[in-house]
């Protein structure tokens, strides 16, 4: 794997999850160019940073040796990459305080630096967040490659933190340098909320939350078909966004034992709050997990899924795949794994490969419902 090699640091750096012979970095260009503007501006050892959607870490490792440095994101992998690759090149784990999305960051903080994420709802609940917490004569430096940046970044740096300058590009990247000035503080239109008819309730959806404003059309078509028993099965929602796949089958199963996990702080913050709302004081294990790689073997007897197609900008079967995997791991004999996809991504040939039947529970024109028997 190539070296990321900056003004601060020279660090082998990991992605997270970990793949063989993995093609991407757990860096690039944008990471490099912002750094080199830090070094430009000069920091020392009681310089206060804030760093924000570090994917895997390579910001907040650079800077761990040279300042005061914690490091804010909604990813839990993003989270365990940080922890890695801080271990991986012997710097002190417990140098860079990590703080999830679900929780606001509390400074001052002298120097801010922000990856600008996929969903921009998230840039601006977290530029919300900086009120009060940035020190006299702050920057707030956002970057990101020019393919992936969009002009409402720029809009939103400037107002809701202060006079923006769009840097030249340079190796296909660019920074959005903001001038902390005195604001009003303004109230987040975060989370949202929106109505599910059947059965009624009102969902949460905090910023980073995937189709925040409204059900996606995925698991609209997958909650018609959920499983019922009135055993005592073990379930577990598994990527559960906002939990809606969980609690509905909840509701539906009441002696179901329910765990819902999602890598997003978000999302299971979402879920938290949209469980105790829908099942009171019903207990659940609602978490921020690498999917089910924690989930003892054998331990489940049903697992719901509506796995996702990418990660950030990067498109592929590669978490769902993995996904398949760890919910395999964890149903027991006779298990299932029920899931929806989009019709063209093949998952029922994909799903063949692990379990011992695979059958179509349902379709329509996009979507197919699919049933793996462990």
């Amino acid at each position: 794997m190539p070296i990321f090699a900056t003004s601060f640091a020279q660090l082998d750096l990991v992605r997270q999850p970990e793949q063989q012979d993995d093609p991407l970095q757990a860096f690039d260009a944008a990471d490099e160019y912002l750094l080199n503007h830090l070094h430009e501006q000069g920091i020392t050892a009681n310089t206060r940073i804030l760093v924000l959607n570090d994917s895997f870490g390579a910001l907040a490792a650079s800077l761990a040796a040279h300042a005061q440095v914690t490091s804010s994101g909604d990813s839990h992998l993003g989270h365990i990459a940080l922890q890695r690759n801080l271990a991986r090149n012997e710097l002190d784990v417990g140098g860079v305080r990590f703080v999830p999305a679900s929780e606001a960051a509390i400074g001052p903080f002298d120097r801010v630096l922000i990856r600008v994420p996929k969903t921009l709802a998230l840039l601006e609940e977290q530029l919300i967040r900086l009120h009060g917490q940035l020190a006299p004569g702050a920057t707030v430096v956002a970057a990101g490659m020019v393919k992936h940046l969009p002009h409402a970044a720029g809009d939103l740096l400037a107002k809701y933190i202060g006079p923006m300058q769009p840097s030249l590009a340079a190796k296909k990247a660019r920074l959005l340098i903001a001038t902390a000035e005195q604001k009003p503080a303004i109230a987040s239109p975060y989370p949202t909320r929106y109505q599910l008819d059947q059965p009624r309730l009102t969902l949460v959806n905090h910023a980073n939350v995937f189709c925040r404003d409204g059900l996606d059309i995925g698991t609209r078509a997958f909650l018609p078909h959920l499983p019922r028993s009135l055993a005592d099965v073990r379930a577990a929602d598994l990527g559960c966004g906002n939990g809606v796949l969980g609690i509905v089958y909840a509701l539906a199963n009441p002696q179901a034992q329910m765990t819902l996990v999602d890598e997003s702080y978000m999302a299971v913050q979402s879920a938290q709050e949209n469980w105790r709302a829908a099942l009171g004081e019903r207990p659940a294990d609602i978490r921020a997990g690498d999917g089910l790689a924690e989930q003892p073997s054998d331990s489940l007897d049903l697992v719901l899924c509506n796995p996702p197609f990418h990660q950030q900008q990067v498109v592929g079967d590669f978490l769902a795949w993995r996904m398949f995997v760890q919910a395999r791991n964890a149903l027991v004999k006779g298990g299932e794994l029920w899931i929806v996809g989009n019709r063209h991504l093949g998952y029922h040939a994909k799903l063949k490969r692990l379990f011992r039947g695979v059958e179509q529970v349902a379709a329509t024109p996009k979507f197919v419902v699919l049933k793996a028997s462990k």
